[in-house]
Formats: C-alpha cells, sequence, structure tokens
C-alpha cells in the first residue's frame, strides 16, 4: 500500500474519480487543504464529500509555498509520503514543488509552472518551434491597445492564470476589447483566494475545429492515448458544450495532432504527468491552445474508459508514485462515448428540467447528471453553469455525438426570475 499526499482538488468529476483511482489501486491517501468548508459546500446535503474519506485530512495555508514546504516535511516525517498529487490547476505548482522538495517522483516544477501560465507556455512553445498562434502578454491597457492593432482583429482575450475558460473572450474591435480587459481587471484575487497577475494574453484568433490529445508521459516517453473533440458556444465566450472520443477525424489530422501535442510536452520539458492538449487544427495546421499538466475535465476520461478500458485517473495515481501506467487497451463494447452539458442561457432559479425521465431510459445512455429544482442559475461566461450533462456511446461507429445532441435536445430547463 503506498500512501499519497493529495493537495486541494477540483470539486467537480475529478474530486471523486481520483480518490476512487487512489482506492482501487489499493492506496490511502491525506488530504492536505487550506479550507475544507470550500469541499463539504459541494457535497450534496447529508452526505460526505469522498475527499473526506482521506486517511488523514492536514489544514494548512496552501497558497503561499514557503511556509508549506516545512509544514509537509514534518507531515513526510510522521506520515511517510511515497507521492504527492492533485486535479486542481491551481495548485500542480504546488504539487510539484512539494515533491521535488520531498524527494518524490514528479514533473519538474519549472515545466509545471511554465504550463500553467499561459504567457510562459507561449514563450517557451514560441522558442521551441511549437506552432501557435500570434500573442502578445501585456502589462496595461495602452499595451493592450497597440498589440491588437499589431496583431490584428478579431482577437482572443485570455487571463494567464484562470481555467475553465473564465474571462476568455472573442474581442472583434477596439471597444469590445476595453470591455473585456475592464471585466478581466476587476476580478482580483481567483476563487481559491490566490492573487491574480495583472497581466493579460492576446492571442491572434485561430480558425477550424478544436480537439484535445490525452497523453500520459513516464520516464522519458509521452504514448499518445487519443485525440478527442470539443464543440464551443456562447461568443463572445468560449464554453465547452460536449465532447467525443474518438474525435472523428481524418488520420492525417489525428496523427498531426498528436505529434504537435508531444512536440508541445517536450518543449516545455513535461515528465511524469497525464496531460490534456488542446489543439486547433487550422487550415495552414494544428496549432497549440494550452498545454494542461492534469488529467482532462469534463468527463472525458470516463469518455476514454468506457471505449478503451484505459483509466486515466488510475494512470494520474501511478506516474505520481513513479510506476510505469498501465495503459494497454481492452474491449468494452463501444466504439465512441460522448458527452453533452446543459448550458443555461439566462439567470434566475432552476424550477425544473423537464424531460429527464425519457433520457433516463434511453438507449445507449451512460450517464445523466443534472442540477436539482432550488438551483441558482447564472447565464454562462465559462464552463462552471453547467446545469448538468448527458452521456452516451456507440457500439457501431462515431455515433455517440450525434446521440448525445439527441437526448440533449429532449431536456428542457425551466429557469424563473429571482
Amino acid at each position: 500500500m503506498a500512501h499519497l499526499l493529495m493537495v486541494e482538488s477540483w470539486v467537480g468529476s475529478m474530486s471523486r474519480l481520483l480518490p476512487r483511482a487512489i482506492r482501487e489501486g489499493g492506496h490511502e491517501f491525506t488530504f492536505l487543504t487550506r479550507d475544507l468548508h470550500h469541499y463539504l459546500r459541494s457535497a450534496p446535503e447529508g452526505t460526505g464529500h469522498p475527499l473526506l474519506a482521506a486517511h488523514n485530512v492536514l489544514t494548512a495555508d496552501t497558497n503561499h509555498i514557503e511556509p508549506l514546504l516545512p509544514f509537509v516535511e514534518r507531515a513526510h516525517g510522521a506520515l511517510g509520503f511515497d507521492g504527492v498529487i492533485t486535479s486542481c490547476d491551481y495548485y500542480l505548482p504546488t504539487a510539484a514543488r512539494i515533491a521535488g522538495r520531498l524527494g518524490l517522483p514528479g514533473p519538474s516544477s519549472a515545466a509545471v509552472e511554465n504550463a500553467c501560465r499561459k504567457d510562459a507556455t507561449r514563450r517557451v512553445l514560441a522558442d521551441a518551434g511549437v506552432p501557435g498562434p500570434r500573442f502578445a502578454v501585456c502589462a496595461d491597457w495602452a499595451e493592450a491597445a497597440d498589440a491588437a492593432r499589431e496583431i490584428g482583429y478579431p482577437l482572443v482575450l485570455k487571463p494567464v492564470d484562470l481555467c475553465a475558460g473564465m474571462f476568455v473572450r472573442r474581442v472583434d474591435d477596439e471597444s469590445e476589447l476595453a470591455r473585456a480587459y475592464r471585466a478581466l481587471a476587476d476580478f482580483h484575487v481567483n476563487a481559491r483566494g490566490q492573487r491574480r497577475e495583472p497581466v493579460v494574453l492576446l492571442e491572434e484568433l485561430l480558425g477550424g475545429p478544436e480537439v484535445s490529445v490525452e497523453t500520459v508521459s513516464f520516464a522519458g516517453a509521452a504514448q499518445v492515448v487519443g485525440v478527442t473533440d470539443k464543440s464551443v458556444s456562447g461568443a463572445p465566450a468560449f464554453i465547452e458544450t460536449g465532447h467525443m472520443f474518438p474525435a472523428a477525424l481524418a488520420a492525417a489530422d489525428a496523427e498531426a495532432a498528436a505529434e504537435t501535442a508531444i512536440h508541445a510536452l517536450k518543449a516545455l520539458g513535461l515528465d511524469g504527468v497525464v496531460a490534456h492538449t488542446e489543439i486547433k487544427l487550422t487550415a495552414d495546421g494544428p496549432r497549440v491552445v494550452e498545454v494542461n499538466p492534469r488529467p482532462a475535465g469534463n468527463r472525458i476520461t470516463e469518455l476514454i474508459r468506457h471505449v478503451t478500458g484505459i483509466d486515466l485517473a488510475a494512470a494520474c495515481v501511478d506516474v505520481a508514485l513513479g510506476r510505469e501506467p498501465d495503459l494497454r487497451r481492452r474491449a468494452t463494447g463501444l466504439r465512441s462515448a460522448a458527452i453533452g452539458f446543459l448550458v443555461p442561457d439566462t439567470g434566475g432559479v432552476l424550477e425544473s428540467i423537464d424531460g429527464a425521465d425519457d433520457v433516463r431510459t434511453a438507449a445507449g445512455l451512460l450517464e445523466l447528471q443534472l442540477s436539482e429544482p432550488g438551483k441558482v442559475v447564472k447565464a454562462a461566461g465559462s464552463n462552471n453553469e453547467y446545469l448538468g450533462h448527458v452521456m452516451a456511446g456507440d457500439a457501431e461507429g462515431l455515433g455517440a455525438r450525434d446521440r448525445v445532441e439527441t437526448l440533449l435536445s429532449a431536456l428542457c430547463p425551466k429557469v424563473v426570475g429571482r
């Protein structure tokens, strides 16, 4: 039995998938957090959160690495950790620093920091010749306005240190740029109490479909597990509305996307990670959007497991322990699996979601998860406001996405004004 230190977590599906993978691997974990209530608030009433089933729960200020390191060293001396893990982007650099300090397996902390900072990623990949959009990193409004004119509209404004598509906006002219810039500038602290870097990333708007390449790196070699597609809506925001694995791509396009992702991982120096690299398939070839040094969110890992039998949450645990992950494909009876999200376009209070009973009995359904009545709803501006999801599979071919779209169209959320 190995003992992992889990440093914070997302409160979504990965907060359940990672503890499950640890338990099914015969291991245990200690959970380290600065705020237990952050997780208790996300658990359904009357239930406990899976993270709090940890062997130990430690409380410390995970937002300040220098005082945290000696605290973790003392905990390591008492409890004996074999690996360090997290699913939350905001703590990936922290986990890497801790693993390095304790002499445990893990990726280079510099590589993780460069992958988690979008501006640093752009610089590293550009220096290595990995294709991406034209970009500029701007410290103030004057720099942003000048850079936008040089890059040319339309373009994309991004924070360098937020997740889930927060404040990522398409802008078509200077007035739209000003609105997006002001909205981001007014957001000083993220959801975990960390102060944001007050710089803005501007990027050329890339055309073409977007996919993600799921990889596992171990002992200096990166293996591609597959390519996932993505649908996006909500302009000028970029809200992920669904995914299918495997993506319905020509073999040459899938291979080009995979090769580009591998080049990006090598340029960043990432090893010992499960990674989720987002790629735009432009008319001029693949272009890197982002490199995420952690398993994919939005239950993409479950799509992959349903189709291939490969458990990327378990692979994440293995590489954190310095063990070679099991990436053998197994027959599952499915050729494709897809997920679609119920995205609110208005604010208020959720009264009901009609059509759920019919969807629940539909052929091919793998998962149906819906928000409960009474939920306070905001019109979606990022990937944080979903009202639920539908997941379905197809045993015959690449029909899972069409099946999910049909099931989603049968769901009708009723949101009433507050």
